[in-house]
C-alpha cells in the first residue's frame, strides 16, 4: 500500500471512529481505489458448528471448551451454525456488497485423523461453500490454521510442541491446495501466529491450555510459560515456511495464489522522549512484529530477543534459516489499538514472553502502568494503524500488508445498529 493509500486508509477509518457513517460523508465505492477490497472473516470453530457432524473429529477448541474453561462455560458445538447456513450467509455477504471473505478450515473436519485420510463430507462442505462465494463473485482467502487442530495429534506429541507437526501440516496444507487453490486468492497459514502461541502456552487462554505460576490467566495442569511460547512458535515458523516451499514449488505457477502470515499487532508509541523509554518502544516492536517477521524475512530471530530470552529461545539450523528466509508473499495483521510504552528493568526471576519484553504499557499517556504486556483498557487509534502498517512495509521487505481484522470496540446498541464503528476486516 503506497503512501497516498495509507493516508486515505487512515482518513477513512478516522471519520468511522467519529461515528460518521459512508453515506453521511457522501461516500461511494468509487471514491476507493480498485486495488481497495472490502470484505469480512470468520474462523472455522467460532463459525461452524456441527461438531460432531459429518465425520469430523474433535479439536483441541472441543476439548478445551467441554472442559468449562471458557470464562462464560460456552462451547462452538453450535457457533453461528456456518456448516448448515453457509449458503444464507453467502447471499448476505452478496448484498452487503463485501467483496472477500476470510475463513479457516477445520483440520478435524477435512482430515479427521489428523493425517491420512480425507473426510469426503468435508471435503464436500468446503468445496460447496467455496463455490458459492465464487458463484456471488466475492474473493476467496483462506487460513489453514486459526489455533484450530485435531486433538488426535495433541494427543500424539503435544501439537505445535513437538517438531512432528510440520509434516503433518504440511500434508493437510497439501490437500487444501490441491482440493481449493484453483478458486483461492490468498492462503494465510497462521491467524495471529504471535499471540496465539501465548494463549495457549503462556497464559492458558487458548487451547491446549496450559502455562504455569504465576503466569497463567487460569490455573494449569501443565505447561512452562517460560519456554513453551518460544518453542510452539518455533514450530510455527517451520510449519510456515515449509508450505511456503511447498506451494511455491508444486502450485502456484498454475494457481496464482499467494502465501502470507497473520500476525496480531498494535502500535506503541513511547511515552516520553527519554532513550530509554525510545529503547523500549523498539523493542515492543521487535518482541511483537519481530518475532516473527524477523526469521521470516531475514533467516533469524532479532538480536534484543536472543539477548533477553537466552537459550530458552530455540536456535536455527544455517539449514533452517535458509528454508524460512523470504517465505512470505505476504503479511497479514489483527489491529485494533495502540499502547504507550516506558522502559522496565528486565526481571531476573522466572520470565515469561511479557517480562523478557522488559516494558510497562498503557492504554494512554494519562493512564497507569497496565504492567508487563499490553493494557486491558484502550482507544481506538486510526493513525497508529498508518505508522504500523508504514513500519511493516519499512521494515520487513516491502511486502504488501493485508488488513485482515481491524475495528473499535463498542457496546452500545444504538451504534452497533448504524455499523460504523467496526471493520469487521479490510484487505490493502
Amino acid at each position: 500500500m503506497g503512501m497516498g493509500a495509507a493516508a486515505f486508509f487512515y482518513l477513512l477509518l478516522s471519520l468511522w471512529a467519529q461515528d460518521a457513517t459512508a453515506a453521511d460523508l457522501g461516500l461511494t465505492r468509487s471514491d476507493f481505489p480498485r486495488e481497495f477490497v472490502f470484505g469480512s472473516g470468520t474462523s472455522a470453530y467460532q463459525y461452524e458448528g456441527a461438531v460432531a457432524e459429518d465425520g469430523r473429529s474433535p479439536s483441541n477448541w472441543d476439548t478445551f471448551t467441554h472442559a468449562g474453561r471458557m470464562a462464560d462455560k460456552s462451547t462452538g458445538d453450535v457457533a453461528a451454525d456456518g456448516y448448515h447456513k453457509y449458503m444464507e450467509d453467502v447471499k448476505l455477504m452478496s448484498e452487503t456488497g463485501l467483496e472477500a471473505y476470510r475463513f479457516s478450515i477445520s483440520w478435524s473436519r477435512l482430515i479427521p485423523s489428523g493425517r491420512g485420510a480425507v473426510n469426503p463430507k468435508g471435503l464436500e462442505y468446503y468445496n460447496n461453500l467455496i463455490d458459492e462465494l465464487v458463484n456471488h463473485g466475492i474473493q476467496v482467502h483462506i487460513t489453514l490454521h486459526h489455533v484450530d487442530l485435531p486433538q488426535v495429534l495433541e494427543d500424539e506429541y503435544g501439537g505445535w510442541l513437538s517438531p512432528k507437526i510440520v509434516e503433518d501440516f504440511t500434508a493437510y496444507a497439501d490437500v487444501c491446495f490441491r482440493e481449493f487453490g484453483n478458486r483461492v486468492a490468498s492462503w494465510t497459514t497462521m491467524d495471529e501466529a504471535n499471540i496465539g502461541v501465548l494463549g495457549s502456552y503462556g497464559n492458558a487462554l487458548f487451547p491446549p491450555g496450559r502455562c504455569s505460576d504465576p503466569f497463567g490467566a487460569t490455573k494449569c495442569t501443565a505447561g512452562d510459560s517460560s519456554i513453551e511460547p518460544y518453542i510452539a512458535a518455533n514450530n510455527i515458523l517451520m510449519a510456515h515456511a515449509s508450505v511456503f516451499r511447498l506451494y511455491r514449488d508444486k502450485y502456484q505457477h498454475k494457481q496464482k495464489g499467494i502465501v502470507g502470515i497473520n500476525i496480531y499487532s498494535y502500535w506503541s508509541y513511547p511515552l516520553t522522549n527519554a532513550t530509554a523509554d525510545l529503547e523500549a518502544t523498539q523493542r515492543c516492536k521487535d518482541f511483537l512484529y519481530g518475532w516473527i517477521l524477523e526469521p521470516l524475512v531475514f533467516g533469524d530471530y532479532p538480536q534484543v530477543m536472543k539477548k533477553n530470552v537466552g537459550s530458552r529461545l530455540p536456535p536455527f539450523t544455517n539449514v533452517q534459516s535458509e528454508l524460512i528466509k523470504g517465505s512470505l508473499d505476504f503479511i497479514g495483521i489483527n489491529h485494533y489499538f495502540s499502547v504507550y510504552v516506558n522502559d522496565r528493568p528486565l526481571d531476573t526471576g522466572v520470565r515469561d514472553y511479557t517480562a523478557d519484553m522488559s516494558i510497562d504499557s498503557r492504554g494512554s499517556r494519562t493512564d497507569p502502568p497496565a504492567g508487563q504486556g499490553p493494557p486491558t483498557h484502550t482507544t481506538s487509534d486510526p493513525k497508529g494503524l498508518q505508522l504500523a502498517l508504514e513500519y511493516l512495509k519499512e521494515t520487513y521487505g516491502n511486502l504488501p500488508v493485508y488488513v485482515q481484522e481491524n475495528g473499535k470496540q463498542n457496546f452500545q446498541p444504538e451504534s452497533i445498529l448504524r455499523q460504523t464503528n467496526k471493520v469487521a476486516s479490510l484487505i490493502v
